[in-house]
């Protein structure tokens, strides 16, 4: 039977104005490094900046909220064609847009699926945690700027401490403590908690460089408890 790991890859892995494609390039190494190893993995894409822009450009001009939301989805989508163009031949050529396309690719002989949001009023942090469910899978990594779960924002606040596990509850705490706008301190949003604990799903959260070592199962980054 397939090993399949989900991982959730942050927006600003996308950040090509700032970043170019570097932060895209070492991302498919790493996926691409699971591969080798016998993994077959789904990967979801973030919107980042990009979206945000888009987005704020939108709203000013009058578009709706499911408007926002589709355009929103259209960039992640984007930024998905991007990760498989990095990854080239391992990867299923096109970007699954729902859960059945999905469980259609995984039939495929492509040991990398590449997909970004599914439909309005859902973040991919939630299309993250529904693949994993979808796919039976072992693990999701999400892969965020930051190397785990911390008490606080760590780049506004350098006492905020890294958590090497977090319970559910202490998570949603967290997030309802916090602000937690697009563009700042990501995490897991409530609904891809609720799904997650519904399948008890395997969860770290962890940064882009630490990916290959979450699905490896080395310690990094922070392990969510059921």
């Amino acid at each position: 039977m397939d090993r399949f790991a989900v991982v959730k890859v942050s927006g600003a892995v996308f950040d090509l104005q700032n970043r170019g494609g570097e932060m895209v390039r070492r991302v498919a190494d790493q996926l691409r490094g699971a591969s080798e190893e016998g993994w077959r993995v789904a990967a979801v894409a973030g919107g980042g900046s990009v979206a945000r822009l888009y987005i704020r450009a939108a709203r000013e001009l009058g578009a709706s909220e499911a408007a926002l939301d589709q355009l929103g989805i259209l960039i992640t989508r984007a930024n998905a064609e991007l990760l498989i163009a990095a990854l080239g031949g391992v990867a299923y050529p096109s970007v699954p847009q729902t859960l059945e396309e999905l469980l259609a690719a995984s039939a495929s002989n492509r040991s990398i699926i590449v997909m970004g949001g599914l439909q309005p009023g859902q973040s991919t942090n939630a299309v993250a945690a529904l693949a994993a469910e979808s796919l039976g899978a072992a693990l999701l990594v999400n892969a965020t700027d930051v190397d785990g779960v911390y008490t606080d924002d760590p780049r506004k606040n350098p006492s905020a401490k890294r958590l090497e596990s977090v319970g559910v509850e202490e998570l949603t705490q967290l997030l309802s403590g916090s602000e937690h706008k697009a563009g700042t301190y990501e995490l897991l949003d409530h609904v891809s908690l609720r799904i997650l604990e519904r399948s008890r799903i395997p969860t770290v959260v962890t940064s882009y460089e630490g990916i290959l070592a979450a699905i490896r199962g080395e310690k990094v980054g922070t392990r969510i408890m059921y």
